[in-house]
């Protein structure tokens, strides 16, 4: 229950968000409530935001959430009901790990405005992650009576069940160590929660569509990210970089999509070698910077944290000849750093792979 989502209209918004996948080792971890925040919706009927508000919006896609939540904060000043504002103020508080202040501000969204889901589900992810679950339960229930074709919310009220379910089998067998069913089913739980599975909703890990860059629709692409690989996760070889997934034609959008996807799997495995050998021998580095030296410098930064999970949502994905351009929301986390904004990748073909030639941050 690692997702937030944003504001929709009042007709049931038609998603696609796709299948991204994270570790599930994640969901529900109070420590982890670092919400993967994406897509955003159109508010239909309520008004527009104000230029602060798009300001914000793009301040908060880039990462710089004081400067985002100042601009917030000066729009609602004029527009103080504004619901996009509002929402967005949210977002960044829980970006900010504020969850008691994110929790106010979409407990006041939902009695303003009862009609949208979103706030309801926001509630129930951070009820989730204060282990309180029969509010999180309450939270979704109210999101699927809004909209009952809200799939977010029906794949968040399972998984609720699920740790509800888990925490009844514990109990049971504390009442009796013996209980050879409740141990079964309680296996059976844990198994649901220590492999890989799709995520929930996310919600700022997909920046708005490039013509409504404010608070607006979902991206429409499918979403692919990067679970985690396990610490006995066979590394690949070193030698080369690893081939594009079987199945997949190097030359077409799925082919890009997998091989960018491998890129940052073999990122969260802390896998340098594998990592280093997804970027051309004509790599642009950047600043200019000697390949030995920027080599060292990533190897560095890789082997430093403790642990890497790097979520991505894919924006687009063009190809020309043997040249691709990959624009994608990319959801970094380390214990010490945590960072979401959108990257550029342009790769070129060589065989039946894609090397990076250059990368930057932004659209």
């Amino acid at each position: 229950m690692n997702y937030i989502t944003a504001p929709v209209s009042s007709k049931p918004p038609k998603r696609n968000f796709g299948r991204v996948v994270i570790s599930a080792r994640r969901l529900f971890a109070p420590t982890l409530l670092f919400l993967a925040l994406s897509p955003y919706s159109v508010i239909g009927a309520l008004a527009a935001p104000a230029d602060d508000f798009k300001d914000a919006s793009k301040l908060y896609q880039q990462g710089k959430l004081e400067q985002a939540m100042a601009k917030v904060n000066t729009g609602l000043q004029t527009q103080p009901k504004d619901a996009q504002g509002r929402f967005l103020k949210g977002l960044i508080q829980t970006e900010q790990k504020k969850n008691t202040e994110a929790i106010q501000t979409f407990t006041g969204l939902t009695e303003d405005f009862p009609e949208l889901p979103e706030p309801y589900n926001n509630l129930a992810v951070l009820y989730a992650g204060q282990g309180n679950y029969d509010k999180a339960k309450a939270a979704l229930e109210l999101a699927i009576h809004t909209h009952p074709a809200y799939a977010t919310a029906h794949e968040n009220l399972g998984d609720i069940y699920a740790q509800l379910a888990r925490r009844a089998y514990d109990k049971a067998l504390q009442l009796d160590k013996s209980n050879v069913t409740a141990q079964s089913k309680l296996a059976m739980v844990k198994v649901m929660f220590t492999v890989p599975k799709p995520v929930l909703a996310a919600a700022a890990a997909t920046p708005a569509a490039p013509a409504k860059v404010d608070v607006v629709k979902p991206v429409a692409t499918t979403a692919v990210a990067v679970v985690t690989p396990s610490a006995t996760a066979a590394a690949p070889a070193a030698a080369s970089p690893p081939k594009t997934a079987p199945g997949a034609s190097a030359a077409t959008e799925d082919g890009v999509k997998k091989a960018v996807s491998a890129w940052a799997a073999a990122w969260a495995a802390k896998d340098v070698a594998a990592y280093l050998g997804f970027y051309a021998a004509t790599f642009e580095t950047p600043d200019g910077m000697d390949r030995g030296a920027w080599e060292a410098q990533r190897k560095e930064r890789i082997e430093r944290p403790k642990s890497i999970n790097v979520d991505l949502t894919f924006r687009s994905v063009k190809i020309k000849g043997n040249d691709a351009t990959a624009v994608f929301r990319q959801a970094y986390r380390s214990d010490s750093v945590n960072s979401n904004n959108t990257k550029t990748l342009k790769l070129v073909r060589a065989g039946d792979k894609w090397l990076i030639q250059s990368e930057r941050a932004g659209g």
